[in-house]
């Protein structure tokens, strides 16, 4: 099992910046392919980003491209989602997941195996 508990969450400007936290516990996660993924009020939860195991690929939709950063450090069992110029409609509960299938689809919600809780993040305008 592996348990996930996101931080750094809060509320920014528009134009600020924020870095969430992963980190993860019960098994080490550097061959694990971690997501991040956003569910705004009202609508389906979105892929924002994904790195695969030992520090491979990473994967972002245009929406987040250029502004926003995944990266993991293994010895701290952590991974990170620097996220610069946000904007209003980046306002949502961010999650991270894990997913050990190494095949799976990284941009795919239902691709992965263990979820945190959430973090919310909100930009104001």
């Amino acid at each position: 099992q592996v348990q996930l508990v996101e931080s750094g969450g809060g509320l920014v400007q528009a134009g600020g910046s924020l870095r969430l936290s992963c980190t993860a516990s019960g098994r080490t996660i550097s061959s694990y392919t971690m997501g991040w993924f956003r569910q705004a009020p009202g609508k389906e939860r979105e892929f924002v980003a994904a790195i695969r195991r030992n520090g491979g690929s990473t994967h972002y939709p245009d929406s987040v491209k250029g502004r926003f950063t995944i990266s993991r450090h293994n010895a701290k069992n952590t991974v990170y989602l620097q996220m610069n110029s946000l904007k209003p409609e980046d306002t949502a509960v961010y999650s991270c997941a894990a997913e050990r299938n190494y095949y799976s689809d990284p941009t795919a919600d239902n691709a992965y195996t263990y979820w945190g809780q959430g973090t919310q993040v909100t930009v104001s305008s």
